[in-house]
């Protein structure tokens, strides 16, 4: 017989349900995510250090998960809450089911509670802190807990890599910057032929050019993109003299490096269903998204910033590029996992983009 877990939210409210994952507990900020596949993808993006995810789509884990999908090499998440767990997947890839690789990793869960309510809350009442336990008499001190207790705010150091390594390509060679990346990035990257090397989040403009790289990726990450000083000053030390295009947190420092400012959405963006449409264009992709911030787009007026994509739903910023200087970054995943490949495109308008760059050097020496 499965036993009793509590769901327990900062407001006093509380989810009755079952043990899932590790039976060490946590507390962290409750989101939610609407895509209805790619669970392995999602438990271990990095963006989500320190959160607990809310599914809502009503089973996970039916197809397993195997060692090849995973996006980080631990999952860095503080829960997962789902309405049924599934303990016995049906697919040929399958290795391990949710509950066993939960358990590894050492994060707690909970299923067999009504998922699309805790959705509706947090839709309401925004993001909330939230955390498990599982004597309901311990009810109360958490909720006082949750209370008081400051999350933490330097999730992108957690995260980061501490040092530079290199996936090897066979042409153009790219810098990027580890916010807190998806292996995806890489594997899109290498396969358009690119040398990447992955470097730490707080690497200097002038360690970057020293490498000599056609090209610089400022990836996606977790947390607040105003903590990251670090990194617009990068930003700046290198605009104009090396392409870029940055992804999620990528894209709201590169915002914040000219000027603009961010705000904390009510419950932001997450799933692989988010309509965004190309203003240029006028074509609408389904993206995959998470973040819990956005781009203020009254503050980009008076940048040399441009809006080249909106999101349908609310109308927020989702592109940008600088109408001069070749940079542009855009707040969803064009690497698509998990996710539709409608924004696929992307990383190829990035390659012309540093060969163009290279062109017109080449002329200008010769």
């Amino acid at each position: 017989m499965l036993s009793k877990r509590y769901l327990v939210f900062e407001d006093g409210s509380y989810y009755e349900g079952y043990q899932l994952g590790s039976d060490e507990l946590s507390i962290g900020e409750i989101v939610f995510n609407t895509a209805m596949t790619g669970y392995q993808e999602t438990i271990s993006d990095p963006s989500y250090t320190g959160q607990i995810i809310t599914f809502t789509y009503p089973l996970i884990g039916n197809y397993g998960i195997n060692r090849d999908d995973f996006e980080s090499l631990t999952p860095t998440l503080n829960g997962v809450v789902v309405k049924e767990a599934s303990t016995h997947p049906s697919n040929f890839r399958n290795q391990k089911t949710l509950h066993e690789v939960l358990v590894q990793y050492q994060i707690p869960g909970i299923s067999g509670v009504d998922t699309r309510s805790i959705t509706r809350k947090i839709r309401q009442h925004g993001v909330l802190r939230a955390g498990f336990t599982d004597n309901k008499a311990d009810i109360e001190s958490l909720v006082e807990h949750l209370k008081t207790t400051e999350l933490p705010r330097d999730e992108v150091s957690t995260v980061s890599t501490k040092t530079p390594y290199v996936s090897t390509g066979s042409d153009l060679s790219v810098v990027l910057l580890d916010f807190g990346k998806k292996q995806n990035i890489v594997r899109e990257l290498n396969m358009r032929g690119c040398n990447v090397t992955v470097v730490p989040y707080n690497t200097t403009a002038e360690e970057i050019i020293k490498m000599s790289p056609d090209g610089v990726m400022l990836s996606n990450g977790p947390g607040d993109p105003e903590e990251i000083d670090v990194a617009v000053k990068m930003i700046n030390g290198i605009l104009g003299k090396i392409p870029f295009f940055g992804i999620c947190l990528g894209h709201q420092l590169f915002a914040l490096s000219q000027g603009a400012t961010s705000f904390k959405m009510k419950f932001g963006h997450r799933g692989a269903n988010h309509p965004v449409k190309n203003l240029k264009t006028g074509k609408v992709d389904i993206t995959s998204q998470n973040h819990g911030y956005s781009i203020d787009r009254d503050s980009l007026e008076n940048t040399d910033l441009e809006v080249t994509h909106i999101a349908l739903n609310d109308g927020t910023v989702e592109g940008l590029r600088h109408k001069t200087l070749p940079a542009f970054s855009v707040q969803y995943h064009p690497e698509a996992r998990p996710g539709p490949s409608d924004s696929n495109y992307l990383f190829d308008e990035f390659i012309t983009m540093m060969n163009e760059f290279i062109e017109k050097e080449r002329n200008v020496n010769a």
